[in-house]
Formats: C-alpha cells, structure tokens, sequence
C-alpha cells in the first residue's frame, strides 16, 4: 500500500487523505470540466473510492447532483467553494482533484482528453510569458 497523501480545500476546513496506488489522472478540457473549475481544464485523479479518509470537516461537503443525465457531478466545501473528492455516480471512482491534494501523488498526468473543445484561448495561455509571482510584484 502507498504511503497516505494529504489534502483539503481552499479554507482548510475539509481536510482528508488518500491511499494509491492511483489508477489515471487525466486533464479534462470539456466544457462540463471547464464550467465546474472556472479553469481551463480539470486536474483529476482517478481510483477506488475506498481509498479515503476524511480527516476534517466531511460535514461541510455539499455535492451537487444535475438533474439532467449525461451532466457531471462535484463535491465542494459549502464554506469556501473548493472542489473536494468525491465517488463518481457513473463509475464508482473515486476522483480526486489534484490541485487540493498537498504532496504530489506520484502519478503524472497521462492525457487530455477532450481536446477538441479546449478552450479556444488555451493554447495562447501555455505561450504566454511566465511570471514567477503575481504581475507587478
């Protein structure tokens, strides 16, 4: 069994911890994904959902369930709006975002997928010049 990795939402109320081996961590670019992070794509991580356990706050976890088929489903803490773990009601995976995990998960992006409805200024972004801290600082 992998060694236990730390994570939580933006507030640190929602705190929880994952055990790998992880099975895929994929950046999704649909506009489902885009929609629900405000981002350009999604960052998840996917493996069995047995493999958590909430350390804080599962309490604040709200999850919103669409009403309309074929609509993905998230997890967030109810206090600051980050997206949290959550079981993924077509498959049965856990799914982790893997900006709210602490440590790296010793797995690597292996795709994008969905590439086709990436975000039409994306490739503008991975261009743009890079700035180690906010602009003006």
């Amino acid at each position: 069994m992998d060694k236990p990795i730390t994570g939580a939402c933006l507030c640190g109320r929602v705190q929880f911890e994952v055990t790998g081996p992880f099975d895929e961590f994929h950046f999704c670019h649909c506009s489902q994904c885009r929609r629900s992070t405000g981002s350009a794509h999604a960052a998840n991580i996917f493996t069995s959902a047995d493999r958590i356990q909430w350390l804080a706050g599962e309490e604040l976890i709200k999850r919103y369930t669409p009403d309309k088929p074929g609509v993905i489903s998230k997890c967030f803490c109810t206090h600051c709006g980050s997206l949290v773990p959550y079981t993924s009601l077509n498959s049965g995976k856990l799914v982790i975002p893997a900006g709210s995990l602490n440590e790296s998960p010793g797995i690597d992006p292996e795709d994008n997928i969905y590439w086709r409805d990436r975000a039409e200024w994306y490739d503008a972004g991975l261009a743009a010049k890079h700035i180690e801290q906010e602009p003006g600082n």
